[in-house]
């Protein structure tokens, strides 16, 4: 038996034709879905990129304990239990982040690994402007937004497009390659698994001057195809061509996702080899007046994913469509299952035979969620989303053996907070002690008003994410009807169902071993039922959180009072009170109407932070207050 996985990074399912998309070009999604399973609900778990792909090694969710990290020496990981019972596997990937700190200890669970270099911010190739510090502004603002902390992202994205030229050398179609070279030497073997993953359709949507681009626009202003993790904030036109970008890398992807299709026709593959396609997450596209993802809540273009699942044992399923819910847990248990190994007993997920073969349901919910934001659960028809209930999302916990970030490690600050704790604290364990690290903002004991005063150094600015500003309580708690509202435009407001599939969370975070103070920062109790006279209290809670703490013959809009609150952030303790002084002074005299919202707020900006940090502080302060 043999299996190969091809993954695309960040596939927004309602842009692909066999998931109803009538403007897209996907003619070979297509196809696989007449020759594969298409599932209708299935769920991402863990967001984004590496906390899903723990979930594909561990078939357990990763968000509950921990946020972005390695491997951890307790995990069973799914290539490395094939790799140990003489099933060979292949990683070859231009995913960027396996190569990174956070991601360190992924490739090597397989037999042998390719890499495939030049993504995103890839620190690949040098050239004379990356000593240029002058060009900062200019790499800075090159989507329009300025982010300081990936700005040797877009530094060495600007170098490393300089070395694709062609579509031939882009990073994509290399990847491609390199799986089907694996499949041209080694299709008379037996038992292996290849993993094909693409970064793509990732942002940057680039894409070199030779590829095909069926989807033109009026746009005419400087080339864009890298959406801020930001609210929309374009004009329509700009907007539409981001959307665009995106759908013209999508269709590359389905080009060579042909090729791979092609290469199982040529080899006749499908008498004897699984083919799963998938992605880890979706994404954004101006849907809600969003762009990307993590900064908002999970809806249901980032969390409910395409896949496809070819099971040589069951050809005559070809071209079906399943209805139950399955999720990226589901994906490790699956392949074990296919080459006859017993699944390791702290592994959640479940095989998904039992749905292609029989159509019957392996789970009754779907968990998902990004660790230290809204806890969500899915039960068939209704999604409800959990924020935290209080002000600093405290208490918060990462437990680990390998205290990774995304691009660099845990910092001394943040070390010093950590605190062992026994391998018996969860099963899942197996006796190991592990690092419990209070969640902050990535500089351990110095908030961001300190950064301003003493400087920013480029190490630090790593650690600063749009998560560190965005509390999840903003948006509040979220409940959808996903059979009668997909889009989940109008939210419900029915205490007798909030109840119900808050009970159904709590179980669900029992079941999944949850820390104790996970259900603390959500205002559940642990081990008793959640009532309707608890949800009422956590609203009212919530009602008295918002009201403003200055200028209270104002009416206050919710974002204004986020954006208010996000922006003290900033403002160092001392002399904390004359700024607040001069704000509360500015804002009285913006509030035309007598309202406060986020826009008059921001607007105060320049006159309370120094000159050089504005357009930092504003880009995140401005999160904050999206509050819908």
């Amino acid at each position: 038996m043999k299996a190969v996985m091809l993954m695309f990074d960040s596939l927004n399912r309602e842009m692909l034709e066999p998931y109803g998309c009538s403007w897209t070009k996907t003619p070979n999604f297509k196809r696989l879905a007449e020759r594969s399973v298409r599932f209708t609900q299935c769920y991402a778990g863990s967001l984004p990129c590496m906390p899903a792909r723990r979930e594909l090694h561990t078939g357990r969710y990763n968000f509950l304990h921990r946020s972005w990290g390695p491997v951890e020496p307790y995990d069973d990981s799914m290539p490395q239990i094939l790799k140990n019972n003489h099933v060979y596997t292949h990683l070859i990937s231009d995913h960027v982040h396996y190569w990174e700190d956070g991601g360190s200890t992924y490739h090597q669970r397989y037999s042998s690994w390719e890499t495939v270099r030049g993504q995103e911010g890839d620190k690949w190739k040098c050239l004379p402007e990356l000593f240029d510090r002058e060009e900062d502004a200019k790499i800075q603002n090159k989507d329009g937004k300025y982010f300081y902390a990936t700005r040797e992202l877009h530094r060495h994205d600007a170098v490393n497009r300089k070395f694709m030229q062609s579509e031939e050398e882009m990073a994509l179609v290399r990847t491609i390659r390199g799986g089907l070279e694996f499949m041209d030497a080694n299709h008379g073997c037996d038992n292996w698994f290849l993993q094909v993953e693409c970064f793509d359709p990732h942002e940057p949507f680039f894409l070199t001057k030779d590829c095909d681009d069926p989807y033109q626009d009026d746009y005419a202003g400087e080339e864009k195809d890298w959406p801020p993790y930001h609210h929309v904030t374009e004009d329509e036109v700009t907007a539409e061509h981001y959307k665009k970008r995106y759908a013209a890398l999508l269709s590359l992807c389905d080009k060579y996702l042909g090729e791979i299709l092609d290469k199982f026709d040529e080899l006749d593959l499908w008498k004897d080899t699984m083919l799963i396609v998938n992605t880890d997450h979706g994404y954004l596209l101006g849907e809600h007046g969003w762009w990307s993802k993590i900064v908002m809540p999970c809806y249901d273009e980032i969390a409910h994913t395409p896949l496809f699942i070819y099971d040589p044992r069951f050809p005559h399923t070809a071209g079906q469509a399943r209805e139950e819910i399955v999720q990226t847990i589901d994906l490790p248990a699956t392949l074990l299952e296919f080459f006859g190994m017993d699944l390791p007993k702290d592994m959640q997920g479940r095989p998904i035979r039992k749905v292609i073969e029989e159509d019957k349901a392996i789970r009754e919910y779907a968990l998902y969620g990004i660790h230290g934001a809204h806890v969500n659960i899915f039960d068939g028809r209704y999604v409800y989303m959990k924020a935290p209930v209080t002000e600093g999302n405290a208490p918060l916990y990462e437990y680990t053996t390998m205290p990774m970030h995304m691009r660099n490690l845990f910092s001394v600050g943040e070390l010093r907070k950590a605190e062992a704790v026994s391998g018996d604290e969860f099963p899942f364990l197996k006796g190991c002690p592990v690092w419990k690290i209070p969640k902050g903002n990535g500089n351990g004991d110095r908030d961001f008003s300190d950064l301003l005063i003493n400087g920013m150094d480029s190490e630090e600015a790593k650690h600063i994410d749009n998560n560190s500003m965005v509390n999840a309580a903003n948006f509040g708690d979220k409940l959808f009807d996903m059979e009668s509202d997909p889009r989940q435009e109008n939210e419900i407001r029915d205490p007798l169902l909030e109840v119900r599939m808050a009970n159904l969370l709590r179980e669900a975070m029992t079941e999944n071993d949850c820390p104790s103070e996970q259900f603390e920062r959500i205002g559940f109790p642990k081990g008793q039922p959640v009532t309707e006279e608890m949800i009422r209290r956590m609203q009212e809670k919530e009602s008295a959180r918002q009201q403003p703490l200055i200028l209270r013959e104002f009416k206050w809009t919710k974002g204004g009072i986020n954006t208010y609150k996000a922006l003290l952030k900033f403002i160092p303790a001392s002399g904390k009170e004359e700024v607040k002084a001069i704000l509360e002074e500015k804002i009285a005299g913006c509030a035309g109407g007598g309202e406060v919202d986020s826009g008059v707020v921001l607007r105060q900006i320049p006159f309370v932070i120094p000159e050089e940090h504005v357009d930092m502080v504003r880009y995140f302060v401005d999160l904050s207050g999206r509050t819908f």
